[in-house]
């Protein structure tokens, strides 16, 4: 309790001699710890269903029954990056009014592409020798899809899926606009009432929780893909 009252008057202090035109230096109306936490829900809440739904659509699309419409599923996950998250917040509100929902919708259609691009591409760049060895060991389409397809496009899937995430993260700055909470709350309230320490509070405590994120997912991504470390290794030892 006493260390985290004055880690509050320190930070109150320091923004105190950065901007003394402030009339309130430090954003008071809720923790950044709680502000944070938002900010984390509403970004997996968006993360997870881009993708439950993004990886199973590449999937699809790439089967003889899905192959027709890639053409139209990449033009569809295209327009949603391509629109301003503001204007699908907007285009949202009328269906679920107020309120994180919206947010995690809007987030959801703005993170598509890049997990369905690299699900694609991961799946597709598959070698036709490696296709025709696993026929030639009797797999069938689904076992070929579980034992040879996924781990194989898994490093590039799981990059799409941390390009993905840093992006939703970034952009849920603005959820506040629908009533939505997280670290865009100090930010635009910041810039209602002409505070740049409340902007700066914001905008800092986004950049680092993105840099953490981007850091945590590269070192899972490596975690979960140790015959990447080992080609690294033999490469290396070769060089």
């Amino acid at each position: 309790m006493l260390f985290g009252l004055a880690q509050q008057a320190f930070w109150k202090t320091l923004l105190s001699m950065l901007f003394p035109s402030a009339r309130s230096p430090i954003f008071e109306r809720e923790t950044l710890l709680n502000l944070t936490l938002e900010h984390l829900a509403i970004t997996f809440g968006a993360g997870t269903l881009v993708v439950l739904v993004g990886v199973p659509l590449a999937v699809w699309v790439t089967r003889p029954a899905g192959v027709a419409f890639r053409p139209l599923l990449e033009n569809l996950v295209a327009v949603g990056q391509t629109l301003p998250p503001v204007a699908v917040l907007v285009l949202a509100l009328p269906l679920f009014g107020f309120g994180s929902l919206g947010a995690v919708l809007a987030l959801f259609l703005y993170g598509l592409l890049p997990v369905v691009r690299n699900s694609l591409e991961g799946l597709t760049s598959l070698p036709e020798d490696v296709r025709e060895a696993a026929k030639g060991m009797g797999h069938t389409h689904w076992q070929m899809l579980w034992r040879v397809e996924l781990p194989l496009a898994l490093p590039v899937v799981l990059a799409g899926i941390r390009t993905s995430l840093v992006l939703i993260l970034a952009t849920a700055t603005v959820a506040p606009l629908v009533g939505g909470g997280g670290l865009g709350v100090p930010i635009i309230a910041g810039l209602a009432v002409s505070n740049l320490a409340y902007v700066v509070q914001g905008a800092v405590a986004v950049a680092l929780l993105a840099v953490l994120l981007d850091w945590t997912l590269a070192r899972l991504e490596w975690t979960l893909t140790p015959w990447r470390r080992e080609g690294v290794q033999l490469k290396s030892g070769a060089g």
